[in-house]
């Protein structure tokens, strides 16, 4: 008997542990929908000349910032020449972009990013010169050099040109080498705030009660939809990393506002999963006109002396005014689901889907916010 009871205790606990569907699986972590305020990155920018270019750079005749940079460049090598007219076509001025990560340190390598500025044709096979890389401060806060990778190409011919992808842009990996360090004592901070990135007053409410539940005192308020602050408690000082660590792990369940977006450019519909409509009848129908020509060519008989051949136009037209379609009512506080299943039991596309949802919109049934991009 003993034995049998541990066998189902056994089976329980497997049922629970393994098969069991816990709800925290559906929720996400705070780590996921917020950020931190002041863990960030800052863009960076630079002016550059890239050099090495198969006769695809600009045009110095064209571009005088190209040639001035140039001569300004050779200048500082100890170099003169302002005295004689450059013509080379293997350089290229370029605009260096890239972002610097939060707690970056000096010597940190990062990704830039490396665009034509003038009339280049394309950047592959060249080397950007050094180029130092300014914050919006205007200090200097990398310095970026190396060679370029093209994802990119064109080839031409007589009669032909075949380009692939963007061959005035390219990227280089590690690139750029901080100089600069941006002050910021995170650990010493004994009061944060951590912001919302779809900013809701429910999921900050909710992301407040649960940091207060696993500190075990009242130590984040919500000061807005998208703000919550954090105020360490007197146990935990001086831990803010530890104590961020762990919060940024528990799982709250997030809210969302009933909107329907449509991107009416590619015919994209997405609809929220507490969209509701009142009670409404919708039909939908087109007229559609086709007018189909089949001319036919009538000629006389054979070795007749009279008579001459002619075109005899055919036209047929058939009018659709698709009679056939009916109302379909939609009942009152349907779900997302039955919403989508009204509409297409319509047969319609979702072009004309997104007409029926701004109609509906417009009628004040449905209860949601259309956003239109």
């Amino acid at each position: 008997m003993k034995n049998i009871v541990k066998q189902l205790l056994a089976v329980l606990v497997f049922v629970l542990t393994f098969c069991g569907v816990s709800p925290a699986f559906a929720n996400s972590r705070i780590k996921d929908i917020s950020d931190i305020e002041g863990v960030r990155d800052n863009p960076l920018i630079g002016y550059g000349l890239v050099v090495g270019l198969n006769g695809t750079g600009d045009n110095l005749s064209s571009m005088v910032f190209t040639e001035e940079s140039l001569i300004g460049m050779l200048e500082r090598l100890g170099v003169n020449a302002r005295d004689g007219k450059i013509k080379s076509k293997n350089i290229a001025a370029v605009m260096v972009t890239g972002n610097l990560p939060a707690f970056a340190r000096q010597g940190t390598k990062i990704d830039v990013t490396i665009s034509a500025l003038g009339d280049a044709k394309s950047l592959m096979g060249g080397v950007l010169l050094v180029t130092p890389l300014l914050g919006a401060d205007g200090e200097v806060y990398a310095i970026a050099q190396g060679p370029l990778a093209i994802g990119g190409f064109t080839a031409s011919g007589d009669a032909q040109t075949v380009t692939k992808g963007v061959p005035t842009s390219g990227r280089i990996a590690n690139g750029a080498i901080v100089e600069r360090e941006i002050p910021f004592d995170f650990a010493g901070q004994e009061e944060i705030k951590i912001t919302l990135r779809n900013p809701d007053f429910t999921t900050a409410s909710r992301i407040s009660a649960a940091i207060n539940s696993y500190l075990g005192n009242v130590a984040a308020t919500t000061l807005d939809s998208a703000t919550v602050k954090l105020k360490l408690p007197p146990t935990k000082k001086d831990r803010m990393i530890q104590v961020l660590t762990d919060i940024e792990q528990l799982r709250i369940q997030p809210d969302q506002p009933a909107k329907v977006v449509i991107d009416e450019k590619s015919g994209v519909i997405v609809i929220g999963e507490n969209v509701r409509i009142n009670p409404i009848a919708i039909a939908q129908g087109n007229l559609t006109i086709r007018i189909t020509e089949t001319p036919q060519v009538s000629q006389p008989a054979p070795f007749s002396t009279t008579g001459e051949t002619v075109v005899v136009p055919r036209t047929n037209i058939e009018v659709d005014e698709q009679a056939q379609n009916k109302l379909n009512i939609l009942k009152t506080g349907v779900s997302l689901q039955e919403l989508v299943d009204g509409l297409n039991a319509l047969g319609v596309g979702p072009r004309d889907m997104i007409s029926i949802l701004q109609a509906v919109k417009a009628a004040g049934a449905v209860q949601a916010e259309i956003e239109v991009m």
